[in-house]
């Protein structure tokens, strides 16, 4: 990314279950080495993508 001029830095992580199936996603955790990431925004972005998904999250899990 920094090669075509982005300039990028890692708010934070977190994990993705996706049921395909039941059009369901959920966002939760957090990551080790970079802590909680905003899942308010990733679900979000998310809900703009998969409109007819139930896109859910929470701070909960690892």
């Amino acid at each position: 990314m920094q090669r075509k001029g982005y300039d990028c830095e890692c708010l934070g992580g977190g994990r993705i279950s996706h049921q395909s199936q039941d059009k369901k996603i959920h966002v939760y955790g957090y990551s080790m080495g970079y802590g909680r990431a905003q899942h308010s925004i990733s679900t979000e972005k998310i809900k703009a993508r998969y409109p007819d998904y139930e896109v859910t999250w929470a701070d909960d899990g690892y």
